[in-house]
């Protein structure tokens, strides 16, 4: 079976608190983005396995994928498998490839051995290896609160836009994100200001770790600010970093902007 895990994009990022638990509570707008990573999972004779390509990335038991096989292998009568990640969805980018990934492997999973697990199941499984993971069970758009596992379905489509990524070379850890970042809960929801026209959004919906990020690593605010020099609607960094997305009107090249990072465009889902 084989099957494709996409990345997401975050509108607006609040940061509301920090819980006892050492986790935060936050607000934000998790939203596809076309950009993919290929998952193959065939039987296995012995033993379950994983084989990354595409990227240099451990193949061991601290992968999402892996540890969500082990997660369903536990409670559920499932052989042994090989699983294929053919990687393209860059990491510390704030796409949440990881968490995709292993969203996708639940699913598979689920359909490949008619294991009649529901929805709201493989989301609480999700919630299990990571905060996005319940987001990419659903894998529409969704606003996020707690620690982005309680998610409440929004309306919003932006099929008639184009939407640019761009991801510097740089790689930025979550626990790097969050010490350069004040919890404090916003004066408006973002809930409410998502409703406004996309081209006001630059006004209001703000992503908390920017301000921080941008004093180490310039280039993620260069990158932003060039995007909206060349008309971006509405630009941001996704998640906590480091890659940079712009909503704009209309198809745009942006090839004099390579030197800033790599450019991926987002494709029909």
């Amino acid at each position: 079976m084989i099957s494709f895990a996409n990345a997401k994009i975050n509108i607006g990022l609040n940061v509301t608190a920090k819980r006892p638990d050492g986790y935060h509570e936050l607000q934000t707008v998790f939203f596809p983005f076309a950009l993919y990573d290929i998952l193959e999972i065939t039987p296995a004779q012995e033993h379950t396995t994983l084989t990354i390509t595409g990227m240099d990335l451990p193949g061991d038991e601290s992968n999402l994928c892996l540890r969500a096989y082990r997660l369903l292998a536990a409670n559920y009568p499932i052989p042994q498998v090989n699983i294929h990640l053919h990687k393209q969805i860059p990491f510390g980018a704030g796409l949440g490839g990881g968490s995709s990934d292993a969203a996708r492997v639940l699913m598979m999973l689920n359909d490949q051995f008619d294991l009649g697990i529901t929805s709201g199941e493989l989301e609480a499984h999700g919630a299990e290896l990571g905060a996005d993971c319940p987001f990419f069970i659903r894998n529409t758009a969704m606003y996020g609160i707690g620690t982005g596992t309680e998610l409440t379905p929004i309306d919003l489509d932006l099929n008639d836009k184009f939407i640019v990524l761009i991801k510097p070379d740089i790689h930025v850890s979550t626990q790097q994100a969050y010490a350069g970042v004040s919890p404090a809960v916003p004066e408006q929801a973002l809930i409410d200001l998502i409703k406004f026209p996309i081209q006001d959004w630059k006004f209001y919906v703000k992503n908390d770790f920017e301000q921080g990020l941008f004093a180490q690593y310039p280039i993620i605010r260069q990158i932003k600010l060039a995007l909206y020099e060349r008309g971006a609607l509405y630009a941001s960094m996704s998640g906590s970093g480091s890659s940079v997305y712009g909503i704009f009107d209309q198809k745009v090249e942006l090839n004099e902007l390579r030197g800033l990072g790599t450019i991926f465009y987002q494709v029909s889902l």
